[in-house]
């Protein structure tokens, strides 16, 4: 099982860093690779002490294109949509729905031969007049079935409010549909384009469980450790970089591509979003644990411990 998941990870590891895993100098560039199957004894996810901030259970369709005044906006707030899918706005030819099992995401292929998918975001914009939904530490979760085949590139994800110096990425999931046995959870923190800090650990799941049920994805993140968790049992743990220490923002995408080939990719393919939710742990105030949510009228200011 070992060496079978070791050529599985070299293979997207090679994919999504551009790095020889022969030549790759893994300790200098801060990487750390994780199996799933080096992994011992999962513990619980324990939410007593902790209060809900952020519950999303899409009952209804609360997406604009870029915002502000609705819950999520439809591309990323840097303008950088990514993938072998074009990420499209909300409307009737759109790529969001609302069923009674919560939000669907739907890529399809176009008549002229491009695919269209959606992304949603919990913020407008980067930088002053921010907009939206952002937490300083705190549990956050997704339930979700995901899609699968070759090509298909869900995510859940975070990046962080502050982008002065670098910017800080956390990858609850990543699928790669292509296998579906295995998703992977990765740390980033990126200074000029390049990982200052890259640690992604690949996690063993029973072959076809994301595509045929929901389950949940989830990541707290405290002062000192990561901890990230599938069906809220804990698989990996990590220190927290400094960088971590500031407000995030929310991503959810049915991504296409991501180095892998969507020539043999069905059309449609869709990924169903029962809720998001956030957590903040109690007591504390906003110096530690700081969840703001503005509408129209409120700006967010990046958080005064962040440099």
């Amino acid at each position: 099982m070992a060496a079978k998941c070791g050529f599985l990870f070299r293979n997207i590891f090679s994919r999504n860093t551009g790095m020889s895993w022969n030549t790759g100098k893994f300790a200098a560039a801060g990487i750390v690779l994780m199996l799933d199957c080096c992994r011992g004894t999962a513990a619980t996810l324990n939410l007593s002490g902790y209060r809900m901030t952020f519950d999303e259970t899409f009952s209804k369709l609360d997406i604009s294109a870029y915002g502000p005044g609705t819950q999520w906006t439809a591309h990323t707030p840097w303008n950088g949509d990514f993938g072998d899918a074009i990420f499209g706005n909300p409307g009737p030819d759109g790529p969001f729905a609302i069923t009674p099992d919560g939000l669907t995401i739907t890529a399809r292929k176009g008549a002229n031969g491009r695919w269209y998918s959606g992304l949603i975001c919990s913020v407008d914009r980067d930088g002053p007049g921010q907009q939206g939904f952002v937490q300083r530490y705190g549990y956050f979760e997704m339930k979700a079935k995901l899609p699968t085949g070759p090509g298909t590139w869900p995510a859940f994800w975070l990046i962080g409010q502050n982008k002065s110096k670098s910017a800080s990425e956390i990858d609850v999931i990543e699928y790669y549909g292509a296998f579906d046995r295995y998703y992977h959870s990765t740390e980033h923190v990126w200074v000029k384009g390049k990982n200052q800090l890259l640690r992604t650990y690949m996690k063993e799941v029973p072959k076809g469980i994301l595509s045929s049920q929901f389950n949940t994805f989830g990541v707290l993140i405290e002062p000192d450790r990561t901890r990230f968790y599938f069906d809220r049992q804990e698989y990996w743990s990590t220190p927290t970089p400094p960088e971590y220490d500031q407000p995030m923002y929310i991503l959810v995408d049915l991504a296409l591509g991501g180095g892998w080939p969507i020539d043999h990719l069905t059309s449609p393919q869709v990924m169903d979003i029962k809720y998001v939710r956030v957590y903040q742990k109690i007591p504390g105030d906003l110096t530690q644990n700081g969840a703001r949510h503005s509408r129209p009228g409120q700006t967010l200011q990046p958080h005064s411990s962040v440099p």
